[in-house]
């Protein structure tokens, strides 16, 4: 008896390659809409609230690698942050700490991309990323609300990676690396500010402590770092559309 082939009018399941650009670009599409439709700034804070995470966790990653150590990060419900750190490992170090949080969320959103681009890769990216996240909670986060949401994060995350479809996970990686990549320029103009607000106050922006650390203006800096991490976005996301 001959093997039973597809007819002509089946529809073709697509794999797991479109499957991802598909995806990708639903997800930028949606978080461009949150920005110009009525009230979609409420829908769109948790997204805020994760770039505010890479950020803060893009400083403790770069003050551990020169040396020092990474004491706490702060979180509050208005979507700023703070990452606390010491250490005097120089002054080329301090600068690297400080463009750490400016670069974090490009990196962060390239990784994702490029283990994005299989199920099996996004479902191990999602599970480290969950433990990475819970060790974060317990060991510096210090923050009630900072705390709440990271673990409720890693929580999802965990939950996506061990009871979800490769489908789910993959579509929630790729999600998870959109928001990330255009966080970067939404948030973009605090590459240019002299000056920060936390819900405690008024600080040195992150490109003025580059600037206070090194030569050149605060604005060269914040050029030099968007430059990088659209250039580093860009690389990630042609490795990710090729088969």
């Amino acid at each position: 008896m001959p093997a039973a082939t597809p007819t002509a009018g089946a529809p073709r399941r697509l794999d797991s390659t479109s499957r991802a650009r598909l995806v990708l670009v639903a997800s930028a599409l949606f978080t461009i809409g949150l920005y110009v439709v009525p009230y979609g700034h409420v829908l769109a804070w948790p997204l805020v609230l994760i770039s505010t995470l890479a950020h803060e966790l893009g400083h403790g990653v770069a003050a551990l690698l020169v040396g020092g150590r990474f004491e706490a990060l702060r979180m509050w419900a208005d979507g700023s942050g703070m990452a606390i750190w010491s250490g005097d490992p120089g002054r080329l170090a301090r600068a690297f700490v400080a463009a750490g949080g400016l670069v974090g969320p490009a990196l962060a959103a390239a990784a994702c991309f490029l283990a994005g681009r299989r199920p099996r890769g996004a479902r191990t990216c999602l599970l480290l990323v969950a433990a990475a996240l819970l060790v974060a909670a317990l060991l510096v986060v210090r923050s009630l609300f900072g705390f709440v949401f990271v673990l409720a994060l890693a929580g999802a995350l965990l939950l996506v990676a061990t009871r979800g479809g490769d489908g789910v996970s993959q579509a929630t990686l790729v999600f998870l690396a959109v928001q990330l990549a255009l966080s970067v320029f939404s948030r973009g103009d605090y590459l240019f500010m002299r000056a920060a607000t936390t819900a405690e106050g008024v600080a040195a922006s992150d490109v003025a402590q580059i600037a206070a650390a090194l030569l050149l203006p605060y604005w060269f800096w914040g050029a030099a770092c968007g430059a990088f991490s659209v250039a580093v976005l860009v690389l990630g996301v042609v490795v990710f559309w090729k088969r």
